[in-house]
Formats: structure tokens, sequence, C-alpha cells
């Protein structure tokens, strides 16, 4: 048993922080050991993330409306480095990179928000959101204690710091924003960055330079559990984050990333987190005196452009989030946790006033009494992860299921338990554009990839007698780079061309004709490339293009993993063995592609595209198509389904879509064929389970945001088909929801919603009682009910949404159980 000390909560330490420029409307932040301090008022704060640039303006408001009716609190963002600054000192701040109407958006809402400036993200974002260009600065080391990297860094958290003050946007000046975070799991590398003095002198002077700002807001910073400065809120990022607490007393216990899912690669499934087990986590942490949580990702979005990491980071950011990748309900997931929300916001004052006792029934089986002068709320945890237990409080007993946890406000009535849903459960389906029939109706004209002018080693940028690395030399503007050399040979001959790399992909031409392709395996970003080729009596040219797919952005000295063909070799070898090393030749070098510098996804004036008279070429590498097509009608989300093709990038009206990569199969992987919400959820190593895909193309549908669409006029769809494939297949579709269900007691209502505005309900599937066979939108058998298949056709059919209570009068004649379980289609 563990009593806390009861003057704890009266003696705490209570840090202000006071508002800057505090006047009318302004609010105080402060906190103590318990939780934040909001204008005198101690509250629990539930937060979610949701990142601006992963979705566009258009969306935001519906997001973050979605976001305040499942109970959120706070929305929470990183601030995107090189997004906002692609080159120095240019900035960009338009279009979804518009922070401050992202900002205004939340305040409008009546939210909270949490400013997490970094300025490294990790975030699974391309570099980590460090921009490329940094490396042309001398003396240059990242996240270390040197003046090039601090004062670039200052800058722009200075920069997005003003643009915050300028807009009021921080609490005390009557804005949204409670807290602000400085750099980003340094305590996770610092140890690894070789220069232990220089790692500590860094992650102190972030904290002095933040705090200089003088934002009026708590600095917090995540997973620096040692080392940690004395003018910043160390706080906690992970799957569980319950049996943690800051280094030092005085300050509240904060969870900054609660991984509701995880990143998905090309060559991975889709992970899937259970609702149990995340309301599981949740209800640990506030049982175990948490004060602010925050789900990441709680709307993923999608790496439009180049912004995927990774390596080899899908354009899809789902993260298996309450709010999937186009912002529609992921139910379960999202009710259940707008439950679990309420329950803990209705016992607040409780857990962050109230003296609490943590009694130990066994070594996974606790029970924690809050007390606040005559009132009382608990919990009760079973941790263990395959046996339910009977748990005996105040003489009444109550049975908790395996790995959940249990909400009593008033320490006698069970009003949530972690492991028991009782939101629906939404099956989303793809629907066909009805407006064209496609893909019949899609007419294709083409393009070829003018790849003459790199087929020699002239009018490069420059050259050097060395093979460079591509992130410095191409500064990250393009994802390919060209690598280019001649040499005189004397008669016919034929070679093994080698070459190593260390970049993700490799194409190889010899005098103007492709002699090899190859990528590298996800992980293991050393590869070589071996092609026979024929060189002619005189001047052989050779041409490499090296390509990334997403850059490096987590680890120590991650910046440091090089990309491109740096330092070879790259060798001609003879049927002998011997070999021509072509590795200290004279190179030349171009980034990019000529169809990027002439921009022909805008499809401006002057390209020229060809139709063949209906005959397109296919599977034919370094090839621009283009379609038109009618936007799909309504409101759903749309989108384009490019199965059969192979790899390269798509845009919608000049908008960048992202990478495709669809020919990519997911690989298969044991957690592919179980998924059991008890025990601990793992998304690397062993242990894994409940995903999904294993065996199919990793990414097929890409999503087509509404913004991006005309309606009632042709839309223009581009594609750079990189490596060879087929448009014939390709298809815009709609994702709407298709069957909604849900279980529930006699005594409890089930409350049913299409959860898309103008979609209502259109007929009742099933209504039985007992379990039935088979999942949403498939069950069938168990105990029927006419009396509860009329009670639901009469509420039910034609709306939005409808409620229903469980009685014993709808029960079935004969049916033993006293589970209704309820299938309706939208």
């Amino acid at each position: 048993m563990k009593t806390a000390a009861g003057a704890t909560c009266l003696v705490a330490l209570l840090v202000v922080v006071l508002a800057e420029a505090a006047g009318v409307g302004g609010t105080t932040v402060a906190y103590n050991d318990r939780s934040l301090v909001i204008d005198g008022e101690r509250r629990i704060i539930i937060s979610g993330s949701i990142h601006y640039p992963r979705s566009t303006p258009e969306m935001w408001p519906d997001l973050i409306k979605k976001a305040k009716e499942g109970g959120i609190d706070a929305i929470e963002t990183y601030a995107f480095w090189n997004g906002h600054e692609p080159h120095r000192r240019q900035y960009n701040f338009e279009g979804n990179y518009d922070i401050v109407r992202f900002f205004k958006e939340i305040q409008n809402a009546g939210l909270y928000a949490i400013l997490r400036i970094g300025p490294y993200i990790c975030g699974e974002w391309n570099y980590g959101g460090l921009p490329a260009w940094l490396r042309d600065i001398p003396g240059m080391q990242f996240r270390l204690h040197n003046a090039p990297f601090e004062n670039e860094m200052e800058i722009f958290t200075t920069l997005i710091v003003n643009k915050m003050k300028d807009a009021n946007m921080f609490a005390g000046q009557g804005g949204p924003i409670i807290l602000a975070q400085i750099e980003n799991e340094y305590g996770n590398v610092m140890g690894q960055l070789n220069n232990n003095q220089s790692a500590s002198e860094y992650i102190h002077w972030c904290a002095d330079m933040a705090n200089k700002q003088n934002v009026g807001v708590p600095w917090i910073m995540c997973q620096q559990d040692s080392d940690v400065p004395h003018n910043v809120v160390n706080t906690c990022n992970g799957f569980y984050c319950h049996d943690w607490f800051p280094n030092r007393t005085g300050i509240p216990k904060i969870w900054t990333e609660n991984w509701t899912g995880w990143f998905k690669a090309w060559d991975k499934p889709d992970f899937h987190r259970s609702a149990e087990d995340i309301a599981f986590a949740v209800a640990m942490f506030f049982q175990k005196r948490g004060s602010l949580q925050n789900y990441y990702m709680y709307h993923g979005g999608t790496n439009f452009g180049r912004t995927s990491g990774g390596p080899y980071i899908t354009t899809s950011y789902d993260y298996d989030a309450p709010l999937d990748e186009y912002g529609n309900l992921r139910q379960p997931k999202y009710g259940h946790l707008k439950d679990l929300h309420s329950v803990i916001k209705s016992i607040e004052k409780i857990l962050v006033h109230g003296e609490y006792v943590d009694t130990n029934y066994s070594d996974k089986v606790t029970v924690t009494k809050y007390t606040l002068d005559s009132t009382s709320a608990c919990f009760i945890n079973n941790r263990n992860d395959n046996m339910d237990v009977n748990v005996t409080l105040d003489g009444t007993t109550h049975l908790l299921p395996a790995w959940s946890v249990s909400i009593l406000p008033d320490c006698k009535t069970v009003a949530f338990n972690s492991a028991k849903i009782k939101a629906q459960t939404t099956v989303m389906v793809n629907k066909a554009n009805m407006v064209e029939k496609e893909p019949e109706s899609l007419k294709w004209s083409w393009m070829r990839e003018n790849l003459t002018p790199f087929m020699t080693d002239e009018k490069g940028s420059y050259r050097k007698n060395e093979l460079l690395e591509q992130i410095v030399t191409s500064t990250d503007q393009s994802d390919y780079l060209w690598y280019r050399t001649s040499l005189d040979h004397k008669g016919e001959a034929s070679y093994t061309l080698f070459v190593n790399t260390t970049g993700h992909e490799l194409y190889a031409f010899v005098n103007g004709m492709l002699v090899g392709q190859n990528h590298s395996p996800n992980g293991h970003f050393v590869f070589q490339l071996e092609s026979p080729v024929k060189l002619h009596d005189g001047k052989n040219y050779i041409s490499l293009l090296s390509a990334t797919i997403g850059l490096k952005n987590y680890g120590p000295l991650f910046e440091k993993m090089p990309a491109g063909i740096v330092g070879g070799p790259v060798k001609l070898i003879d049927n002998n063995g011997k070999g021509i090393d072509l590795s200290n030749s004279s190179w030349s070098y171009k980034a990019g592609l000529a169809g990027e510098y002439r921009q022909i996804h805008l499809d401006k004036p002057g390209c020229t595209w060809d139709n063949n008279n209906g005959t397109v070429p296919i599977y034919r590498p370094f090839t621009w198509y283009k379609t038109t097509f009618q936007a799909p009608a309504g409101e759903d989300t749309v989108v384009v389904d490019l199965l059969g093709l192979n790899k390269g990038v798509a845009w919608v009206n000049g908008n960048n879509l992202g990478r495709y990569w669809p020919s990519y199969t997911a690989a298969e992987m044991g957690g592919c064929h179980h998924c059991d919400y008890r025990g601990v959820f793992q998304a690397e190593g062993d242990g894994q389970k409940c995903l999904t895909g294993c065996g199919e193309p990793s990414q097929r549908f890409y999503h087509v945001p509404r913004s991006f669409l005309k309606n009632g006029e042709p839309n223009t769809l581009i594609l750079f088909e990189e490596a060879g494939g087929d448009p014939s297949h390709v298809s815009f579709r709609t994702v709407a929801a298709g069957s909604v269900c849900a279980s529930a007691e006699v005594g409890d209502t089930i409350t049913l919603s299409c959860g898309q505005h103008s979609k209502t309900i259109s007929t009742i599937n099933v209504s039985s009682f007992g379990v039935a066979r088979g999942q949403c939108g498939s069950y069938e058998g168990g105990c029927k009910s006419k009396t509860a298949y009329k009670a639901f056709t009469e509420a039910c059919l034609g709306k939005e949404s409808c409620t229903v209570q469980i009685t014993n009068a709808i029960t079935g004649s004969g049916c033993l159980s006293n589970v209704l379980t309820v299938q309706a289609s939208c």
C-alpha cells in the first residue's frame, strides 16, 4: 500500500509562468506536481496531434471539430522547419503551411494548443524536419553545441515564436497555446553522439534559448529523462507511460506522445493498435497521477509531395488514429476513447486535488482510491494478459477482464471498463465513381521523359573527380541526382558495370541505353548494381541516376547517413575479372529530371502530349501520363486507385499527392495472423500482432482532398511513372461508411451513426441477442428479436444517427443472452 502524503497537493511548489503582456482575455498557465494550472484552476488535459501540412486548410475546421466532439481539449502539432524554410531565408507560410491560420482554427473551436517547435521533429518527416541546406554551412554539426547549428535553430525558433506572438496566439495574449516544446526526444540519442559534453551543453543551451523567447507558457522537453535543464518540464513518449514519472518534484506528469498505432513503410503491412489497449493505457496513466495526455496521432493524414521520411515511409500517414487518413471517424476507436474522456473529465477535480491511496491486491492488480472532502473515485486495473479477476471493493465484487481498467466515479458503480466497448464499429468501403464509368472512360495521353540531356557528361551543374554524396550535392531539392562520366575505349568489348551505392534506387545508362536498375531492400541502404554492358570504339558515356525515397528522420547522427553513389566504387570489369575503376574519373553532376524543370505536372501550354490514336505505351520507364476525369459527386472522401502502376509521383490539378509505389508488396509477418488486445503492444521486434495487408500492395489508394478537385468540369491527373507501369486500371473511388454495428447489454443504450454529413441509415440487417458469427458487415446467427428489430427500424431508418435503450421488453423470446448485437447499412 502506498499513501500519498496528505499535504502533498497543498505544499507542492507552484511554478507560475506569468503570461507575457497578459491583458483582457489573457490566460495564465502554471503548474504544480499534480497538473497544469490554467487561470488558477488545476486541469486534466486530453490532447490530440494533428499536423497541419498533412491535411489541407479546408480540412482543418472539420478535423478540429471532430476532435473536440471526441473529448479532446487541445491540439498538438510540430512546426515543420524544412517545409517553412525550403531554401535558406526563403519562407513558405502558404496553403497547408499556414501555421497561423491553423492555430486560429484551433482558437475558433475553443480548444487549447501545444506548439512543438523542435525544430528537429522526427515525425517520420523528411530529414526529421531539418532543412538539407544546413549541410552547406561551414562547421555545421547537427544537434550539438556549435554556433552554426544553434544560430540557425534560434533564428527559426524566433521566427515561429514571433509569428505566434504577432497573431496573439499564446495564452497570455488570449490565444490557445498553453505549452511550447523545444528539441525532441534528445534523451534517446544524446549518449550516442560521441560527445557527452557538447550534447549536455547543447540541451541546456536549447532550454535557455527557448526561455529567452518570453512566450509566457511553460517549455517542455519530451524523452529527456537525464541531464534535464532546470527551466523545462520533461515528458514521456511511448505506448505506455503509467509507470513513468518526471525526474524531479514540483512538475506534472505529462505524456506528449501516446502512439495510437504506428507509421507504415513501403514493405510493411498496416499496424493496428486496438481501442481496448489504448484505453487501458490512458486509464492507467490517469490512475497513476497523470495530468496531460496527448494522442500521437489523433489524425495522421497524408505525406503530400516529398515530405515522407524514413527512408521508405509511405505516402499515407494514417497511423491507425481515431480520425483516419481522410478525416473519417475510425470506429470503435474514436467512440470508445470519447467515452473514456467523458468519465475522466467527470472526476477531474478529485484527480487533481484529492489524496490518493494505491492498494496492490496482487502483483498485477491495483486499486487506487482518490478522496476529496466527502467524495471519492476509484480505479481498478488488471494487468494480467490472460486472466480475468474479481476484486471486492467496499463490499461489492467487480469482475475485471484481463488487461483492463475499470473506473468507478463513486467507488461503487463501474462507469467505464477499457475492455468493454460500447461504441459502434464502422466498416468503411470503397465505392466506384458514379459520375463516369472508370477506368474505361479515362482516356490517356503520354510523353517521354527527356533523358537525352543526361546521356552525356556535358552541361552539368559542376564537375568533380570523385563520387559525391547525394544529399549535400542536390540539397534534397529532388529525389534524383545524375552522376555522369565518359571514357575513351579502343575497339569493342563486353564488361560488367559494377556500382556500389548507398542510394535507395539506381538506374544505369551506357551510351543512352538503360542497362540496369535496382533498389535497396528497406533498412539495408547499401547495395550493388551489376549489369552487362558493351562499349564501342571511341568515347563512351556512362550515366547513373541515383534516387532517394525519403531521407532518414531518426537516430543518433541520422543526418550523416549517406545517400547516393558517394565513394563508389564504380567499375567496369572484364571477363578476366580485371577492372577499369571510374571512381575518380571526372564526374558531371545534375540534380532532378527534365520534366521537373519543365514542370510538366502543371500541364502548362507548350507541353506536347501524344495519344497514339488511343494506344498508350505501358511498362515503359520514365514516362509521363495524363488523363482527365470528373470528380465523384457528393462530399465523401476521394481516393485514386493506382493498382497496375509501378513507382512514381501523382498530381491532381497540379497538386502533388505524393510518391506512389503500389508494386511494392507488404511482407508476410506473423502479426497478420492473430489479433488480441491483451498484452503489451509492440510495433517492432517480436510480439507483433493485429497486422493487416500482408502480401498485398503496401499502398494502393492515394488521398485526393476535395479542395484539389473542380466540380462540373474536367480535372487533370498526371503521373510520372519512373519504373514502368500500366495506367489503364487507374480509377477514382469514394470512401464512406458501409456497415455500422454495435453491441450492448440490457440497461445500456446503443447509438448508431453513419458518421458523415447527409449519410443516413438505410437498413437494419441484424438485431439479435447472443454472439453473432462473423464480423461487422457480415454478422449472422444469434437469437433474433423481432421487437428489437422493430425498435431500431422505427428509430433509425432514414436518420443520420439514432439511439435506442436496450430493455427487457425488447429481448428475443427464449434468448438466454442479455447482449444485443445490431448491424445496419448506411
